[in-house]
């Protein structure tokens, strides 16, 4: 069995790191961050991501996570300090993994979501301790029954669990508009563009480079086993004001925005619907005071205003990534025409 790494909490020793992933949004800036430190990381997936290279420093292993034999066979018998696991989804993703990590790691970091949290939340700020109850979104579902297993191998079994919860995580690649780059191509044409709801819900957005602080940051700590910890920013903004400063990235002073109704949206859209009503329609704040007990000195320090002129740039130097959505198109102007009737 690992003995996990002892760390002073001002100190920054190497670690034998595994990620499985290592590709994503959050992953990929947490290996950046990783690898930036000095530890030793290993990536293990399929191989097939373009979308953000692995960083220079990293090993790289390719199996399938979810056929277990070709993953024994590329470890062999290594063992890690922490696994970090960003690709487990269902229960059954979440046993697959303990059953192929139990003995060779002395900490196995489940990604969930702060979609888990109660929805619609009683109180705000949100915090671990929080109620876990999503009644509409079957991901956030499966993400509480992943901890449910889990936490019941730690308490029965001492499998070294650590539960992360990011909330929307964004990098350069990642438009928080329900309508992606369609929004943005509405805006610019000056056509009217839908927010859900009344746009004063708030919202938290953290980019990926403050959320790898504080992940990377909890990766070989003991105390950290058993627990589970929430990574956002600390800034949150009602959903006009996050439209508002996209639309000024993409040089769009005064956008039309025409609200509708989330459940009006889900109505009509099988896709939309449960992120809507199972988070995004929701006022979400978080109280951050945990990890950075854990993490001292983590603040998200890179304002959305920021992130919004970063993920412009980024499309506008990628024109062939501004693929318009014209069933979303459809769907706006259905919807918005019904808005904008007088009553």
């Amino acid at each position: 069995m690992v003995t996990p790494l002892v760390l002073e909490a001002d100190t920054v020793a190497p670690r034998d790191i595994l990620f499985i992933g290592g590709t994503g949004v959050i992953s990929a800036a947490a290996a950046e961050r990783a690898v930036a430190l000095g530890h030793r990381l290993t990536i293990l997936n399929r191989g097939k991501s373009t979308d953000r290279p692995v960083p220079d420093g990293a090993e790289v292993l390719q199996a399938d996570v979810r056929d277990a034999s070709a993953v024994r066979e590329v470890l062999g018998g290594r063992e890690f300090d922490a696994v970090a696991d960003f690709i487990a989804f269902t229960p059954d993703h979440a046993r697959a993994s303990m059953e192929l990590f139990r003995g060779r790691t002395g900490q196995y970091v489940f990604i969930s979501s702060a979609s888990a949290y109660q929805k619609p939340p009683i109180r705000l700020p949100i915090l671990e301790s929080t109620p876990l109850k999503n009644p509409f979104w079957q991901y956030s579902r499966d993400k509480i029954a992943c901890e449910d297993l889990l936490f019941q191998a730690y308490r029965s079994d001492d499998f070294p669990l650590t539960v992360v919860r990011p909330s929307h995580t964004y990098d350069r690649t990642k438009i928080a508009m329900v309508g992606g780059w369609t929004d943005i191509h509405r805006m610019r044409t000056g056509l009217p563009v839908m927010v859900h709801g009344d746009g004063t819900s708030l919202w938290t957005l953290t980019h990926s480079r403050d959320f790898a602080k504080a992940f990377v940051g909890l990766l070989g700590r003991p105390q950290a086993v058993g627990e589970s910890y929430t990574i956002t920013s600390d800034e949150y903004l009602p959903w006009n004001q996050i439209y508002g400063l996209f639309a000024r990235a993409a040089g769009v002073p005064e956008p039309e925005l025409v609200h509708v109704a989330s459940e009006t949206i889900a109505a009509h859209s099988d896709e939309l619907g449960p992120n809507l009503l199972g988070d995004r329609s929701h006022s979400v704040v978080f109280d951050n005071t945990k990890i950075k007990s854990l993490v001292p000195g983590y603040t998200a320090t890179i304002p959305f205003a920021d992130g919004a002129r970063e993920i412009v740039a980024w499309y506008d130097g990628h024109p062939e990534l501004q693929v318009v959505d014209q069933r979303f198109m459809k769907l706006s102007d259905q919807l918005l025409s019904w808005a904008r009737k007088p009553i």
